[in-house]
């Protein structure tokens, strides 16, 4: 079994606690790298066309105060000594195709990275939805609904913010720094040396900042995911809430999540407050000495004048890109927090992996044979459900499971429709292992109609070609009137075209149940899994459905699990099983004369309905 497999996973990526152990830290940050490089790829030449117009942008800003200087020392009459309006003219144009420059650059770059995110985003959800479709139940039954939308929503939301505005942060400021420092040691050694001086302080307390943000915004990304699960859930089940009138203990709930997830914000925005103020502060009492020693200078007549006014405005320049630095780490650490969440589930191996080498069925189609051969089961390696069981099913054979709570039915027929696989043995159709059949060829084979049965937004009609998307509408049509469900659905509203709500919420339970028998008849399996699937019907309804049921079940491979024994007496075979054993197996008339568990149940059955 691989379920460990996931819970391992999710208790590294959900795990709240201030620190991660160094090495699985690691591991996060080059799962979620990797996975970014991997969306990023296509996009290697535009990302080079990119960084070249953002390198121009920069040079043309970066210019800007070395022209200053120059329209001030040679510009200037008082200064030159002379008339320079020529010269000064002369520069203020420069300096005006110099911004004209950076504004068209800055545009182009902002229309072509903005076109690269939204591809790189709808990639990302494309592959997020289809690897959470395709993922075993196993997946499912432990991931809960609101971590998937946390998931398709908040983490990927994370991943926008920076593919939109961070990179852009971050190739700006850093050519800004490079560009700046290497014209202020130009422009004048011994004020440049000055002004670095504290770059390794500012180096130091970068470095700081970042780890504490690594930690800050994990715990916001997981957060904000409690928060969204706890609502999802509280809303899935609100019939539920209302009935045990649940609203108080949920809202407390609801509160103490909201509020630790107002304190993780409040930590980042608290230790990026700290960030920048600080980084404000060094650059500013770095532009007060440079002004001072600077300003010494001049009057000694060691540096002209416009080069201390390109010096200062150049170290404007320098500080300014710290500050949007630290905004880029803001929205690289969540974004962070999301990849690494995001490249866990897209790492995640299905428990029931596709096979490499599909094995077709032997005449190309499913007939519905079905053996188990020695298969032991286990959800929990030391609680098998299954101790090890044989049997086979002929093709076109009804039968029966029958047994108390707990005895491995429902086991049983997730085996047949490979939602698990045996721990040992195998399972067979058509004497080909389930696990050698690959996706579409077993799910035309075999359908499992459970006792509460989604119905998706959209029409009566949709829901029902749901297994056969290109069924006409006569097909769904006669495939309602097979199983008894015409009449309801042409007494609604619109018809086959009505609405059905969210979860088929405007009909009956029975009329839903119905909904998916028809769903199943159309889909046309070999092989029909029946899992409680008449208990939600009322007696008319049930005796309708067993009347269609004899019309479903003819010619096809079915398997029936049921309390009501009114709908085992459809079967041609029944199973009595108890604790993952046959303990009892025969035609239904057989097992009742023969005075054993079966005649048993099916005598309290019969006293029930007399009483």
């Amino acid at each position: 079994m691989t379920t460990t497999t996931t819970a391992s996973w999710r208790g590294v990526a959900s795990e709240e606690q201030d620190e991660l152990p160094e090495k699985v830290s690691v591991l996060l940050r080059e799962r979620s790298r990797r996975l970014l490089g991997d969306l990023l790829r296509p996009y290697r030449k535009k990302i080079a066309l990119l960084i070249t117009i953002i390198v121009v942008s920069s040079a043309a800003g970066l210019s800007i105060p070395y022209l200053v200087k120059v329209g001030i020392d040679e510009g200037i009459p008082p200064i030159t000594r002379g008339s320079g309006p020529g010269v000064l003219l002369t520069v203020v144009g420069v300096i005006l195709v110099a911004a004209a420059t950076q504004a068209l650059t800055r545009q182009a770059f902002l229309r072509m990275s903005g076109t690269i995110g939204q591809s790189v985003l709808l990639e990302l959800r494309r592959r997020v939805f289809d690897h959470f479709q395709r993922l075993s139940l196993s997946f499912h039954e432990q991931y809960t609904s609101g971590r998937v939308i946390s998931r398709l929503t908040s983490d990927i939301e994370s991943i926008a913010e920076l593919l939109q505005s961070g990179f852009d942060a971050l190739v700006r400021a850093v050519l800004t720094m490079v560009g700046t420092a290497v014209l202020l040691l130009v422009l004048d050694l011994h004020l440049g040396l000055m002004a670095i001086v504290p770059l390794p302080l500012l180096l130091l307390f970068t470095r700081w900042f970042r780890r504490q943000s690594t930690l800050v915004y994990r715990r916001t990304r997981e957060s904000v995911a409690l928060l969204i699960v706890h609502f999802v859930e509280s809303m899935t089940g609100i019939r539920a809430v209302q009935a045990f009138r649940r609203e108080p203990r949920n809202q407390e709930i609801f509160q103490q999540l909201n509020d630790d997830y107002r304190s993780a914000n409040a930590g980042g925005m608290r230790l990026g407050a700290t960030f920048m103020t600080g980084i404000k502060l060094i650059g500013n009492l770095t532009v007060g000495g440079v002004l001072l020693y600077g300003g010494w200078l001049a009057l000694r007549g060691e540096v002209s004048v416009g080069v201390l006014g390109a010096f200062l405005l150049y170290l404007r320049q320098f500080y300014e890109p710290m500050q949007e630095i630290s905004q880029f780490y803001n929205t690289l650490q969540s974004a962070s927090a999301g990849l690494e969440k995001l490249s866990g589930v897209l790492e995640e191996e299905p428990s029931v992996p596709e096979p490499r080498k599909p094995q077709p069925l032997p005449q190309g189609r499913a007939r519905g044979r079905v053996r188990f051969e020695n298969v032991r089961f286990a959800y929990v390696e030391e609680m098998p459900i299954l101790p090890g069981l044989d049997l086979t099913i002929p093709a076109g054979q009804s039968v029966a499971l029958v047994g108390a709570t707990g005895a491995g039915k429902t086991t049983l027929a997730k085996l047949i429709s490979r939602f698990y696989d045996p721990t040992e043995g195998r399972v067979l159709l058509d004497g080909v292992d389930l696990r050698s059949l690959d996706e579409p060829t077993l799910r035309q084979a075999v359908v499992m109609v459970t006792q509460e049965n989604f119905l998706f937004s959209g029409t009566v009609a949709d829901n029902i070609r749901f297994g056969r998307p290109g069924a006409s509408d006569r097909q769904v049509r006669e495939a309602a009137k097979a199983i008894g469900a015409h009449d309801f659905i042409a007494g609604l509203p619109d018809g086959y075209d009505t609405e059905v709500g969210k979860r088929g919420g405007r009909m009956s339970a029975g009329q839903r149940q119905l909904v998916a028998f028809a769903r199943a008849f159309l889909a046309d399996p070999a092989v029909l899994i029946l899992d409680e699937a008449t208990s939600s019907l009322d007696v008319p309804s049930e005796r309708l459905v067993q009347r269609a049921l004899r019309t479903i079940l003819a010619d096809r491979t079915a398997l029936i699990i049921a309390h009501r024994l009114s709908t085992v007496e459809i079967a041609d075979r029944v199973l009595v099983m108890d604790r993952g054993q046959i303990v009892e197996d025969g035609p239904p008339d057989r097992l009742i004369a023969a005075s054993g568990r079966f005649a048993g149940l099916h005598q309290a059955w019969l006293d029930s309905l007399s009483s």
